[in-house]
């Protein structure tokens, strides 16, 4: 890797992104048909929420899993964000009501992600192309898990892509050690997960582990969170710890219906979420130039704590090389 360029990532870069939604009936909605009517492009496994740059060109392309019983449309946001570095983000709606049980959500991800070389560039703007040979998994807290079991290939289900970086935002992995959900991904084995050298980062909350009130637990408890998650890594592997900041400090201002309200009294928050969320796509961002456009400037800066733009205390630091 190199360091070349000189750029603030906690801030929106100098693309301008757009959002778009590709859903189940999209299939006469694409943006680039083709010639015969039984070559039309199908339509995704899942219905899709989409930020894409508006420039003409080609980008890498990131897909983030939604946390438990969320809504995609709750990152659009942190998506646009990271869409403005120059990355194609896409969020399926995994289900709308689900149980403990992850394995249908590890199918359909794998089910979308053989999808995207078949249907994505059609629902894209014209001038927009997809650069699949530069493609990073990344999920929050339950989507954590499930990005994570996707790309160890763990139950039988994984995608032809190949997975160029994985990315945990808080994940979680149940509700306790030995309260995993099924299938249970976490080995509390150090070094166990055999990813293949690929390049791995871990974003963890600092109040993610305290539970807001004696009725509810914490959202991402000890024992099933982001430290094991990290310690089970193999090297190089990233981990950030934001003191001060919740586990759905990540998401939008503004999170509307009764799911929306309810992210804001469920877990323990910090004062706003625009600093969290500014943290985690900057760091994001810094992470996937690094290891997809071979740009580790604002990487090694953060590393170094010489980054005079991060937007908030960070408690914890380790990388494995």
């Amino acid at each position: 890797m190199s360091s070349s360029s000189s750029r603030n990532a906690f801030v929106d870069g100098k693309y301008k992104p757009d959002l778009l939604t590709v859903d189940l009936a999209s299939r006469c909605r694409c943006y680039k048909t083709t010639p015969s009517s039984s070559l039309t492009p199908p339509p995704p496994p899942k219905s899709l929420l989409v930020a894409t740059p508006v420039e003409e060109g080609e980008y890498p392309v990131v897909m983030l899993l939604h946390g438990y019983l969320l809504y995609n449309s709750f990152y659009s946001q942190l998506m646009l964000h990271v869409s403005s570095y120059g990355f194609i983000v896409i969020a399926p709606q995994l289900y709308s009501i689900a149980g403990p049980d992850t394995m249908d959500e590890i199918k359909s991800t794998a089910e979308i992600i053989d999808w995207l070389s078949v249907g994505l560039n059609h629902f894209l703007p014209p001038q927009v192309t997809p650069n699949l040979s530069k493609f990073a998994l990344t999920g929050h807290s339950r989507g954590g898990k499930t990005a994570f079991a996707v790309a160890l290939k763990k139950f039988g289900y994984s995608s032809e892509l190949k997975i160029s970086a994985l990315i945990g935002v808080d994940p979680v992995d149940g509700t306790g050690k030995g309260k995993q959900t099924p299938p249970p991904v976490l080995t509390y084995e150090p070094n166990s997960f055999n990813l293949e050298k690929m390049p791995v980062l871990v974003i963890g909350s600092g109040l993610g582990e305290l539970a807001r009130n004696p009725l509810f637990p914490p959202c991402a408890p000890t024992g099933v969170n982001h430290r094991e998650f990290f310690q089970e890594c193999q090297g190089p592997a990233w981990h950030f710890v934001a003191k001060d900041y919740g586990h759905l400090d990540m998401l939008d201002d503004d999170t509307k219906g009764l799911r929306g309200k309810s992210s804001y009294c469920l877990c323990k928050n910090g004062e706003e979420r625009k600093p969290m969320r500014r943290f985690i796509g900057g760091i994001v961002v810094s992470f996937l130039m690094a290891y997809l456009e071979d740009d580790d400037c604002e990487l090694v800066k953060i590393k170094d704590g010489c980054h005079e733009g991060v937007p908030v205390e960070i408690q914890e630091f380790e990388v494995k090389k």
